[in-house]
């Protein structure tokens, strides 16, 4: 069957954010599914990043007289309508032939923040360009070849991007079996590697498996690439795959602006943590000097409940938003925006807090 993708527009009606899974499964390519959906290994870290949560019990607290949820928050001097943010994923046209266009339009009509992969179908310029007004965020995979590195950063800050997210858990790709099974291979370009393709030998991805996308990765980072990336910006930058208070110390002091909680939901080392299950070490080594995003197996609006009151300031969410853009597109997405907006809000109001600081300030059992 030859390859193609959802181009349709619409709200999406979502009982639970679990099932859109099934959903998406039957409507979809089998190998770009099993790329978007798979995880590393036996999975066993993928399926832990969601049962994680049940670890922990809300204390509720009553006679507070909260009449209703308050979702609003801030990052630095940008104004949110909810603390949950979108996860940077790759290669969004697999799931809707407008890609990260539609998945921008989705996420600034929810008010939150879009993240842009190096990895995308669309190009930084007209990601920005389909929601200008939104606040949005690059996510730069640090290349072996620092021309590379220059040139897509100068395009992310001339594109308008408010933060790089530089990705540390990710200098090759985890064992995902699903990809070998179905021999999986990118059967779009990727315009951003295209772009500089004519200066390089790496091509544009289209056709290559996720190994040789990873190839032209840089495998040793270290903490001085923190400074070049803020040397060739001026942005702040956060760190995403941050899974050891000691990573978020070292992090911090090599000037990072954020830490991001992550462990790619489970598509990379399998037999790691559960994001969840680490978040307040880190929380507690990072005390509140940098703001915090955390992100891997969220599905319910309690999850975003019990991350906020571990210590995250924002929470992300991956496969969640890419089956609502398979699904129905800009409004696919918002929709899954609502949804978790919806139970969040319910959470609040039942465990008695009325705003997301409070919530901070809320004991987990």
């Amino acid at each position: 069957m030859a390859y193609q993708a959802s181009n349709e527009e619409h709200p999406i009606e979502i009982v639970n954010i679990a099932s859109l899974e099934g959903r998406v499964k039957e409507r979809m390519d089998k190998g770009a599914f099993g790329y978007i959906r798979g995880g590393s290994e036996d999975e066993w870290t993928m399926k832990e990043n969601t049962t994680s949560f049940n670890n922990k019990t809300i204390m509720p607290r009553v006679l507070r007289g909260v009449d209703h949820a308050d979702l609003s928050t801030k990052l630095w001097d940008i104004e949110l309508a909810t603390p949950i943010i979108q996860a940077p994923s790759a290669a969004q046209g697999l799931a809707h032939e407008k890609g990260e266009a539609d998945t921008a339009k989705g996420v600034a009509a929810a008010g939150s923040i879009f993240s842009i992969s190096t990895y995308a179908n669309t190009t930084i310029e007209d990601a920005a360009a389909a929601a200008p007004e939104a606040p949005q965020f690059f996510q730069l995979y640090m290349s072996k070849d620092d021309g590379f590195n220059e040139f897509i950063l100068e395009k992310a800050v001339k594109a308008g991007a408010k933060a790089i997210i530089l990705t540390a858990d990710s200098t090759l790709g985890g064992y995902r079996e699903e990809d070998i099974i179905n021999n999986f291979q990118f059967p779009l370009p990727m315009p951003n590697l295209a772009a500089y393709s004519e200066k390089s030998a790496s091509g544009d991805g289209e056709g290559k498996g996720i190994a040789e996308i990873y190839a032209a990765a840089k495998q040793g980072l270290v903490p001085e690439d923190i400074k070049k990336i803020k040397d060739l910006t001026n942005l702040p930058v956060f760190v995403k795959g941050i899974q050891s208070p000691e990573d978020a110390e070292v992090a911090i002091a090599a000037g990072a602006d954020g830490i991001w909680v992550s462990n790619h939901g489970g598509r990379q080392l399998d037999g790691g943590p559960a994001s969840f299950d680490v978040l307040p070490l880190i929380a507690a080594v990072v005390n509140k000097r940098v703001p915090i995003v955390f992100d891997s197996g969220v599905r319910r609006g309690e999850h975003v409940f019990k991350a906020l009151a571990s210590g995250a300031d924002l929470v992300a969410i991956g496969r969640p938003v890419i089956y609502g853009l398979n699904l129905g597109g800009a409004e696919g997405v918002k929709s899954v925006f609502d949804h978790l907006n919806k139970e969040l809000s319910i959470t609040m109001q039942l465990a008695g807090t009325k705003t997301i600081d409070e919530i901070k300030n809320t004991k987990l059992m």
